[in-house]
């Protein structure tokens, strides 16, 4: 069996053991096993919430049978107050939260697809969140490239005092990551699935003019300052930079690359 079709037939499993379990409501697929199974390939996982009734969420928390009755696990993780990472024998790997109906309320997901509910329960619009996703994408050029080049100023200063982790997150994580929200401003962005939960996701598909040359922007814990360099030129190719800054951010570069 294909791996895909062997992660969709897991969640019904997973969905017939709830069924013979007191106190479970709903199991909900989100992501790549929600309603955006086209996404399916070898690497995804399991992505679901369970819905209980109330009183129950500590029952299906922190017993986990209603898994192992479906194939045991080899690993579990409470990651969260709400539910584990877990990796079964045969690497199925998986995600899963479990709420009272009420606490959706106060949610951000993404719209789901519902895999089991018991007959009794009439609520499926709780596939649907009533919250939106707070955008990651901004509407501006202006506060996250000038928060990004301050963050290639605060990243050089770093790496000179020796701090190179520290700085390679300044320089190859925070700039980037401000890069990232505002990229559909910069150039088309090909519609191909969009992660509200992380600009980075499917960055490859979406922009391919920049996914071609980020690699000279990230190179690495030994080669911040050339990577700063590059990021630096990236940004004043698309937005009129500060001279003194973008002078002050060459000066603390431009020596650590000789």
């Amino acid at each position: 069996m294909r791996r895909t079709e062997l992660l969709l037939q897991r969640l019904d499993e997973i969905g017939k053991s709830l069924e013979r379990k007191e106190g479970a409501l709903l199991l909900l697929g989100v992501g790549s096993v929600g309603i955006e199974t086209e996404r399916l390939d070898d690497y995804s996982d399991l992505d679901f919430f369970v819905i209980v009734k109330p009183g129950y969420k500590d029952r299906f928390i922190d017993r986990l049978d209603w898994l192992e009755e479906v194939r045991p696990l080899a690993y579990a993780f409470k990651n969260s107050e709400l539910g584990y990472k877990i990796l079964f024998e045969d690497g199925i790997f998986g995600e899963y939260a479990v709420f009272e109906e009420e606490e959706l309320a106060d949610a951000s997901y993404t719209e789901g697809r519902v895999v089991w509910k018991d007959p009794l329960y009439g609520n499926t619009g709780i596939a649907k969140p009533s919250n939106p996703i707070p955008s990651l994408k901004k509407d501006s050029l202006e506060h996250p490239l000038n928060e990004a080049l301050t963050n290639l100023y605060v990243g050089l200063g770093r790496y000179a005092r020796g701090e190179r982790l520290s700085a390679m997150r300044f320089v190859q994580g925070y700039a980037i990551d401000r890069i990232l929200s505002v990229l559909h401003l910069l150039e088309p962005e090909a519609d191909y699935d969009p992660d509200p939960f992380g600009n980075e996701r499917r960055l490859e598909k979406r922009f391919p003019r920049f996914a071609d040359i980020v690699g000279d922007m990230l190179q690495g814990y030994d080669r911040v300052p050339e990577s700063a360099l590059r990021i630096l030129e990236f940004i004043e190719g698309v937005y009129p930079v500060n001279r003194r800054l973008s002078d002050e951010i060459r000066r603390l570069a431009e020596p650590a690359c000789r």
